[in-house]
């Protein structure tokens, strides 16, 4: 079980699947990347629960849902959380209705959710499991700029672990 660090939901649990279907973004990671993502933004300033305000957060591989449910509690909007586990879903599910965040749910594997319509959002997360090949996890990020789910000055942010080599970037996000 986690919990929400910042935000109008500050402190409440977030359930976690009993198995060891997903692997949970640590309190710690999310408070960095989030503290890191606010400065982009250059709302270090803004409250809590309005530093992410009028963003759209896209989860992609979004377990629990913990890390969307962090940035709907400081304001993001909307939020859609993408997990293709029917029981893990459901708990994303769950999660977002006990906090009362408006998050969005999607059962469907990442590649199939990326071949539907697109909506461009601000922040496209993608903690993707381990075993994730490079070429598949690099064929994931053509998707979301090519099939237009990044809005312009949008950022993709990618957690993987350090025994990875890192991700193939598509050549315009690269330059970046």
């Amino acid at each position: 079980m986690g919990r929400i660090i910042a935000g109008r939901y500050r402190g409440q649990r977030v359930a976690a699947p009993a198995s060891n279907a997903t692997r949970p973004t640590t309190d710690r990671v999310r408070e960095s990347v989030f503290g890191a993502l606010i400065s982009w933004l250059g709302r270090g300033s803004a409250a809590g629960d309005e530093a992410l305000h009028g963003v759209g957060f896209l989860d992609l591989y979004a377990g629990s849902g913990a890390v969307g449910l962090e940035a709907a509690s400081r304001g993001a909007d909307p939020v859609r959380l993408v997990e293709r586990d029917a029981g893990v879903a459901a708990l994303a599910g769950r999660n977002a209705a006990a906090l009362g965040a408006p998050a969005a749910v999607s059962r469907a594997s990442v590649a199939a959710f990326l071949l539907g319509p697109a909506t461009p959002y601000d922040v496209v997360w993608l903690d993707p499991p381990y075993d994730l090949g490079g070429d598949d996890l690099a064929e994931v990020l053509d998707r979301v700029v090519e099939r237009g789910w990044l809005a312009h000055d949008g950022v993709v942010l990618v957690e993987r672990s350090s025994r990875t080599p890192p991700p193939q970037f598509p050549a315009v996000l690269a330059d970046v």
